[in-house]
């Protein structure tokens, strides 16, 4: 519509002139042609201008280039009627001959004066006369014009969009273990010598998560969200020796479903993306304890036949603590790339539980303290057309070991407690409109600690 609209505009401009250019037999010849020449100077600019607008609008659709009369920048070209192309200019016999129009200073070779297509206001700093470039003059002090694509990178990656009110971010992922571990029930004789059974333990566990993420922008820089998840968790506990026979197997599985630990966040933006500095958001959320404890949860024989099969009555949904997380996320657009980076160090309260113990009919009363977590990460995504990106990105958590505090005595630190979990994560995210994203990830585990793999989907809509 705005390209078919310059013939148009044209004639609208011309259509006045011509009209009013027989109505000047009162004027000398001289003044009559100084008159037409400055009117046809300023219809030369504005024609540029028009010419200018069109470029814009049309790298603003490609997600390219300056936003336009549409965005509200600083660049917009001269002021749009309500068709949005420029005002006609007025008609000749409203024009003095020896006016100078809005701006002086300025003239063509023949020493007319002339009007300059822009103020001064729009896309050029005050007294330096310069019209604000149609590509390639973007001041490297304004903020970085993001595609589609780009901006479904910082909203996984990095924060909330600040420039979107409201969003509400619905996902669900699959995360699974597979841990084995030797099992020995016997004694040493002799210091040397072994005797009893040895078995291979093994746990398989599915732990299915969906949950829903409110975020609301208070400012833009200020940014809030609550995150309510609903866990689902299946595991299936397999071990030898079943019948006092090693290679017997026998298994056992446990379900258990149940909301999990709901937690909210506080974003603030402390430095906003301009030229070589990057986008640095501040984080701080906190983690109720809503879901179900482990603590407490008793270990039960389940097969009769073999007394080195035990499971839990149930299955935990929550970690049974409060924390509290600070965090610093870095990002930079370079177009089409773009690099992000957080670090992050989670606070675990310590809390006290009337019972601690898995074994059946015993109560064990204790205070717990989680060892605080430090995490790291690091990645690069790809904006491979406007609606699509790709990225990778590695992550690290260091978890030092639990300790517990029995009644009346100190702290003692739980062997075996301290975790390393490390991650490569894969992304894929596509722009359905300009309200939904879809976001797919696979994250890998590297260490022991960490999950087998997690897949999972998520579906951000932005009003």
């Amino acid at each position: 519509m705005k390209l078919a609209a310059i013939p148009a505009a044209l004639l609208a401009i011309g259509l006045p002139q011509c009209a009013s250019a027989q109505a000047l037999p009162a004027q000398s010849v001289e003044d009559r042609l100084t008159t037409l020449m400055r009117v046809v100077d300023e219809q030369q600019h504005q024609i540029q201008s028009l010419e200018a607008q069109v470029t814009r609008l049309e790298m603003a659709q490609r997600g390219r280039g300056l936003a336009g009369a549409a965005s509200g920048d600083a660049t917009t070209v001269a002021p749009p009627g309500a068709d949005g192309l420029p005002v006609p200019l007025p008609p000749l016999a409203q024009v003095s001959p020896g006016s100078s129009g809005p701006t002086s200073g300025a003239s063509t070779a023949t020493g007319v004066p002339t009007t300059s297509a822009l103020p001064e206001s729009a896309g050029a700093a005050p007294g330096t006369g310069t019209q604000g470039g149609p590509i390639g003059t973007t001041q490297k002090a304004a903020q970085p014009v993001r595609t589609e694509a780009e901006n479904a990178v910082v909203q996984r990656e990095h924060a909330p969009l600040f420039d979107r009110k409201l969003t509400l971010d619905w996902g669900i992922s699959d995360t699974y273990y597979d841990r084995r571990q030797l099992q020995l029930s016997g004694f040493l004789a002799l210091d040397a010598i072994f005797l009893g059974n040895i078995n291979l333990g093994q746990t398989k566990s599915h732990q299915l998560m969906a949950d829903v993420d409110a975020r609301y922008g208070l400012t833009d820089r200020i940014s809030f969200d609550v995150d309510v998840p609903y866990v689902y968790r299946h595991s299936n506990f397999i071990v030898g020796g079943a019948g006092g026979a090693a290679g017997a197997l026998s298994d056992a599985s446990g379900s258990s479903s149940a909301i999990g630990d709901v937690n909210f966040g506080l974003y603030y933006q402390l430095f906003k993306e301009s030229g070589d500095l990057p986008d640095v958001v501040a984080s701080l959320r906190v983690k109720a304890p809503t879901g179900t404890s482990p603590f407490g949860i008793k270990l039960v024989q389940v097969d009769p036949n073999n007394t080195s099969l035990v499971a839990p009555t149930k299955l935990p949904t929550g970690t049974g603590f409060w924390n509290v997380t600070a965090g610093l996320s870095v990002l930079k657009t370079y177009d089409p790339v773009v690099l992000f980076g957080s670090l992050s160090y989670t606070y675990n309260l310590a809390r006290s539980f009337a019972d601690v113990s898995s074994v059946e009919g015993q109560t064990s009363p204790a205070k717990v303290k989680l060892g605080d977590v430090i995490q790291w990460g690091a990645g690069v995504a790809l904006a491979f057309s406007e609606k699509d990106s790709a990225s990778v990105s590695y992550t690290m958590a260091i978890e030092p070991e639990s300790e517990t505090q029995a009644p009346g005595q100190g702290w003692q630190k739980v062997p075996g407690s301290e975790t390393v979990a490390a991650a490569v994560n894969f992304g894929l995210n596509h722009v359905v409109n300009k309200h939904l994203t879809i976001n797919g990830s696979v994250s890998i585990g590297l260490t022991p600690d960490a999950p087998n793999f997690v897949v999972g989907v998520r579906f951000p809509y932005t009003f």
